[in-house]
């Protein structure tokens, strides 16, 4: 009863919204940092990039497997290492020029090449020579293995057989993007106006920190099937105006949970228009390696062992999540992975003291880093540096950040020990996994482990799936259990906003995509 009075008493604030109502509105949480497909790292910038771009394959909205795209259809060699896809006849830009096959590889190239800085560059380390020129080791992209065979057919060598390949493709740093518009417009080309988009929509207005009108492209390949003809995206990171705005009906979609108040979860997931789903995420810590105290596995260990895990889905997410110390969810690819470090002060507070630290004596101060504009991770925070004080003495002061300073700030190494989270780009374990390779730009922890490294390359190379995960475990448990320069906290269960009687197209699946091509209006 609180809970729900608590929702009513969010229904009196105002919201702010343009004269002509869009045919959708959905709310996606904070500014994006860019809609570049290849440099952006956000989900909220991702789904608005998927809006209005589009890759040779794209997500199916009712189960997140992929299904054909900007290719109509493909073709894999018998040894699994050659895919050639085919583009459908006429597909072209919302500007009116075609998008070629040679448009498809000068892209891929773009993207890995280290002056891009696209941090998802290394999914490209599947395709033949993809790690070498990411890592500055070749330097002429053109011995990328993707190939314009003709102008509607590319042709793709991979290093080894990769059974997620074509969901890989699927995701953002694969879209082709516009190379006359990159060609006059450098690094701002998403600037241009208008903007050249291949996706079911196109963009007609940016306002930064408020929202994105966006309007279906009538050049989409598929645009027939494309119902809701404007969609407004709402920017902000305020949950309580966010479901304020959806109770007053002035938003019709909320498409993440955090921007759901999370204090009111567990309520809300019982009313109809508020859907519960487990998704390929995890939430965790990422320590920094590189500075002292957490240089040191036996203090990033200890720390791991202090956590108990089950407080924070109990008292704070509350929605059924799974506490975990693991990066990989449970069944990720038919995986199982190792539990990773168990909670156990007594034993974290022996490694703090062989460490140098008995008691917590002599350990500094250190800062816990999050994100702001969820509940959610201020009061994880506050139970992590309760639960620290309480079992190893130690200091911690919390640092919340915005949301782009956040990432700029982790990406930088500029903090002690800082919230992350990862949303699986395709159902296999090495979607979480290789994000911790020496050479990913997702690594954002400073630890590099040759031993590691060559794990993930064995398991890129196994055929048998049973040996492959089997390695895979292994990798992990170095990650998790021994090395721990990150340490999981939960697996994700999702909830988002929906009145089913006025909008639909949407479906819950394990991959968290929702496509807005998907999606449409119910009129009255």
């Amino acid at each position: 009863m609180l809970a729900f009075a608590l929702i009513v008493s969010l229904v009196g604030g105002s919201g702010c919204a343009p004269a002509e109502r869009a045919d959708l509105v959905l709310h996606n949480g904070p500014e994006p940092e860019t809609i570049d497909p290849q440099i952006l790292t956000g989900q909220a910038d991702g789904r608005i990039a998927s809006a209005l771009f589009e890759g040779l394959t794209r997500f199916n909205p009712t189960n997140g497997s992929a299904m054909p795209g900007l290719a109509s259809r493909w073709a894999i060699s018998a040894d699994g290492r050659t895919y050639t896809f085919v583009l459908r006849p006429g597909v072209c830009w919302s500007t009116g020029e075609p998008i070629t096959a040679d448009e498809v590889v000068w892209s891929w190239r773009r993207a890995v090449t280290p002056a891009t800085a696209a941090d998802y560059a290394s999914q490209f380390f599947c395709v033949r020579n993809g790690r070498a020129l990411v890592n500055g080791e070749l330097r002429d992209p053109s011995l990328l293995g993707a190939e314009a065979v003709d102008a509607q057919t590319i042709r793709v060598h991979l290093e080894n057989p990769t059974p997620f390949f074509l969901e890989l493709v699927a995701s953002r740093v694969f879209f082709p993007i516009p190379r006359h518009a990159v060609a006059r417009w450098g690094d701002q080309w998403i600037r241009a106006d208008p903007l050249p988009c291949s996706g079911p929509y196109q963009l007609e207005r940016w306002r930064v920190n408020d929202r994105f009108r966006l309007r279906r492209n009538p050049r989409y390949w598929d645009a027939a099937q494309v119902t809701a003809e404007r969609i407004d995206i709402l920017s902000g990171d305020n949950p309580s105006t966010a479901l304020n705005l959806f109770l007053k009906g002035e938003v019709d979609l909320i498409s993440d949970r955090k921007i759901i108040p999370g204090e009111l979860g567990p309520e809300l997931a019982q009313r109809p228009e508020f859907h519960r789903f487990d998704y390929l995420g995890q939430d965790f810590i990422r320590f920094n390696t590189t500075r002292k105290p957490f240089h040191d596995a036996r203090v990033r260990r200890a720390v791991a062992m202090a956590l108990d895990r089950s407080r924070i889905t109990t008292r704070i997410t509350r929605l059924g999540e799974r506490p975990s110390a693991a990066v990989t969810p449970a069944g990720t690819g038919g995986y199982q992975p190792p539990s990773g470090v168990s909670w156990d002060p007594a034993a974290a507070r022996a490694l703090l003291a062989e460490a140098g630290y008995p008691g917590g004596r002599g350990f500094p101060t250190v800062e816990y880093t999050f994100n702001v504009g969820s509940r959610l991770y201020e009061q994880t925070g506050v139970e992590i540096q309760s639960m620290l004080r309480e079992h190893l003495g130690l200091r911690v002061e919390l640092r919340p950040l915005e949301w782009k300073t956040y990432l700029a700030e982790m990406s930088a190494l500029n903090y002690d020990f800082i919230r992350g989270s990862w949303v699986g780009d395709y159902d296999d374990p090495m979607t979480f996994l290789d994000c911790f390779l020496s050479d990913s730009g997702n690594n954002r922890t400073g630890w590099k482990d040759a031993r590691y490294d060559r794990l993930l390359q064995r398991a890129a190379a196994e055929g048998d799936p049973d040996r492959r995960r089997g390695i895979l475990r292994e990798a992990e448990r170095l990650l998790v259990e021994e090395a721990v320069p990150v340490t999981g906290l939960y697996s994700h269960v999702g909830l988002y906003a929906a009145d089913p009687r006025k909008v639909g197209g949407i479906w819950p699946n394990r991959m968290d995509e929702h496509p807005f091509f998907s999606m449409r209006r119910i009129r009255p």
